[in-house]
């Protein structure tokens, strides 16, 4: 399956050690070798780097860890494709405009029969691409652009209800795990994902991991993946399975989670399957 990566920090960060952890899962001694892609917040817009290639061959993530953009939210991607073919249109992150902010969506899963759900239906937004995951994000575009038709960014109230029965109507398809950004939250939703020492597709889905830095003393690694320069920092890390040994916690099935500047805000329906 795909693999997801995010992180939310609270002050201008760069990715190290995460990029390239989930880089190298996506080499040749895995399975997702399709495709790869990464979107660095810049304000209300995204710079965005994707390639429809192995991720742990990229000269590019190379270059990237050392010289890519500081940012207070990252949403990582490393495909291994199950619908639409290997080319760039059915990369991930997808990244969309809706009520002048730059939306970034990023599915991990297999949704099928999305193309004939009632449920999820396009409206407006058409993929570019191939890929459910595409789809599933103009279908989520659609749910909210009534909520963004005022110019501002809706309440987060309003968001985390949306996101649930989004995510509900999801996980009737298939394994549904998401990371989602508007400009001003993330929002991450952990499912279900193939366990590979049982082989079965059961929870969790997604694990996080919340780090607060006092200094500038501790590696990369041991702050899970993020480079922390001479500020205090908090940190908010997402990711489809843990990336180092330190203390990540999993998703409960159903798990929603909002995310500011490396806190979490608020969390929803952990208990629902």
């Amino acid at each position: 399956m795909c693999e997801l990566l995010a992180v939310s920090t609270s002050q201008p960060t760069r990715l190290t050690f995460s990029l390239h952890t989930l880089a190298s899962r996506g080499g040749e001694a895995g399975t997702t070798r399709d495709g790869w892609g990464v979107a660095f917040y810049q304000g209300e817009d995204v710079a965005l780097f994707r390639e429809p290639a192995a991720a742990g061959n990229s000269a590019l993530v190379r270059y990237l860890e050392t010289q890519g953009p500081s940012t207070n939210l990252a949403i990582s991607h490393i495909r291994h494709a199950t619908q639409g073919s290997v080319q760039l249109s059915n990369t991930q992150p997808f990244v969309r405009e809706l009520g002048g902010r730059t939306h970034v969506f990023a599915h991990n899963g297999d949704l099928s029969g999305i193309d004939r759900s009632k449920a999820l239906t396009m409206g407006a937004y058409r993929p570019v691409g191939q890929t459910d995951s595409e789809h599933a994000f103009c279908a989520l575009l659609e749910r909210l652009r009534p909520l963004w038709a005022g110019g501002g960014p809706p309440s987060l109230e309003e968001r985390m209800s949306l996101l649930a029965a989004f995510a509900a109507d999801l996980r009737l398809l298939g394994p549904a795990n998401f990371l989602y950004a508007d400009g001003d939250a993330l929002f991450a939703h952990g499912h279900r994902r193939i366990q590979p020492a049982r082989g079965r597709i059961e929870p969790p889905g997604l694990w996080t991991l919340q780090r607060h830095f006092p200094s500038a003393d501790a590696s990369p690694e041991r702050q899970g993946g993020v480079s922390i320069s001479d500020a205090e920092r908090a940190v908010v890390c997402v990711a489809s399975v843990p990336l180092n040994d330190a203390d990540w916690r999993p998703l409960a099935e159903g798990e929603l989670l909002a995310v500011r500047g490396g806190e979490v805000l608020a969390a929803h329906g952990a208990d629902v399957k």
